[in-house]
């Protein structure tokens, strides 16, 4: 390690939704399942904004071995605890079926402003992400990694799409969450910063005239972390499969990685403008890995499949280092074989074949969801 190579340490936190396990219809989480949970857990699990949620964390990794190990825990102990009181978690960004209105928030004094200050907004609020710390340092490297890094976050987005159905029907999209979470007030891709103290200045304004109660109110893709020195990630959808999260996790890390490894040569990533990666945050939004995004270098549109060759060659060096190469790699897999949109589309399309109406094949994409939450564990 150089004398002032920051440590990369990660940490991933999810969103699980909790659904009936005979109806595949979502579910309130018991008093008695959040108690056994953060008996066992501690404040690695808490309640999220609807009852139907619930959000865990890891610790502080130093490699995505460890991450492994600490994730696997965590969704263990929630598929076990949820299992006694008839329950299974998913990890989709979206229910296939159950719709808002009926759900309700969580009694909690920080819930209950966000639904008094946002109204019907953050009432259909039905999702769930999946956030990626990555500790890179100094402050002023927190926003000059967040500023280049924001190139690759629709290449993230395409890799990890698991949201296409909403209240009942395919939305087209592969990628729903996203329509539902950018109607909120400081959300979508982080403004260029020229430092940390410009960073502060800017979200000092909101604090100071009471219009936010701290910078954790700013729900950007990517942002530096109000509560750990780390960028924090949010732009995935969560991830059914365990291994897909933590090849999410170690391209985010290895990312950091690289692009501090050019500024020690007195290089970066060229920073493009909003406009135009918000083209391919949508594309990736629409179409995850099927259709490709646009190469600016190249100009030109470019398969998944290819840009994830060259970023396993860009990031060579720093999987190597972080010992996940083969988490690396599975990015190409992703991009070829689908990612979870594709997968429940599948389950449902085979299901329809199969003579069930559009109710019982939505019931199996639950079915399907709970299996690959269990898979790995």
């Amino acid at each position: 390690m150089a004398l002032d190579e920051p440590e990369f340490t990660i940490g991933i936190e999810e969103e699980y939704l909790l659904v009936d396990a005979e109806t595949m219809a979502l579910a309130e989480a018991p008093e008695a399942l959040m108690k056994a949970c953060q008996t066992e857990l501690q404040d690695q699990v808490s309640p999220e904004f609807l009852n139907c949620q619930i959000e865990i964390g890891t610790k502080v990794c130093a490699t995505i071995a460890e991450a492994r190990d600490d994730l696997r825990r965590l969704r263990a102990c929630i598929a076990r605890e949820a299992a006694r009181h008839g329950l299974a978690p998913i990890a989709a960004s979206c229910h296939p079926f159950s719709r808002w209105r009926e759900q309700t928030h969580t009694d909690k004094d920080r819930y209950n402003e966000l639904s008094t200050d946002l109204a019907g907004v953050v009432r259909r609020m039905l999702i769930c992400g999946m956030h990626v710390h990555v500790a890179v340092g100094a402050p002023d490297r927190r926003i000059d990694i967040m500023n280049q890094l924001s190139y690759f976050l629709p290449h993230l987005l395409a890799l990890s799409c698991s949201s296409p159905f909403w209240q009942g029907h395919d939305t087209g999209l592969d990628s729903y969450r996203l329509t539902v979470f950018d109607n909120l007030p400081r959300t979508g891709l982080p403004p260029r910063m020229s430092s940390f103290g410009e960073y502060e200045r800017a979200t000092g304004i909101l604090t100071e005239l009471g219009v936010i109660e701290d910078a954790s109110k700013i729900w950007w893709d990517l942002r530096p972390s109000s509560k750990y020195p780390t960028i924090e990630a949010r732009i995935c959808d969560v991830q059914p499969r365990m291994e897909d999260a933590l090849t999410l996790a170690a391209v985010t890390q290895s990312l950091a990685r690289m692009l501090w490894r050019l500024s020690v040569k007195n290089q970066r990533w060229r920073i493009y403008e909003t406009f135009l990666i918000s083209e391919n945050r949508w594309r990736a939004q629409r179409y995850g890995v099927r259709e490709g995004l646009i190469d600016f270098g190249r100009g030109e549109i470019v398969p998944l499949e290819a840009l994830m060759d060259e970023l396993i060659a860009l990031l060579e060096e720093d999987a190597a280092h972080f010992d996940a190469v083969d988490e690396i790699a599975r990015t190409k897999e992703i991009a070829a074989s689908g990612t979870s949109a594709d997968r429940q589309r599948r389950v449902f399309d085979a299901a329809a074949t199969s003579g069930k109406d559009r109710d019982g094949a939505l019931r199996e994409v639950v079915a399907h969801l709970i299996e690959e939450f269990h898979h790995d564990l």
